[in-house]
């Protein structure tokens, strides 16, 4: 993984699959949850459900090129607490 370019991985099904928060990865999941503004966005990404988290871990697949993965990926098998570690490591590799 590509650390400088904000990627991190999460396993899925017992492999690796590379995370990316790109620019169009971020305005999928603003459009997703309705949001406006990065700040909207920021509060409510500390409240997501399960569906929510998926949606967000298959825009980041998608931004990390794994689209096949990102197509399937609710079929899965992702642990909960890693895809939510996943997500917050790929925004601060990303933001900050």
């Amino acid at each position: 993984m590509n650390g400088v370019r904000g990627e991190t991985c999460l396993e899925i099904d017992g492999k690796a699959h590379r995370l990316c928060l790109t620019l169009g990865a971020l305005a999928e999941i603003e459009t997703a949850f309705g949001c406006q503004t990065l700040g909207e966005l920021q509060v409510r990404l500390r409240t997501l459900s399960a569906t929510e988290l998926m949606t967000v871990i298959a825009a980041l697949l998608r931004g990390g090129g794994e689209v096949e993965t990102a197509e399937t990926v609710r079929q899965r098998t992702i642990s909960p607490g890693a895809a939510a570690r996943a997500v917050a490591e790929a925004f601060h590799a990303a933001v900050g």
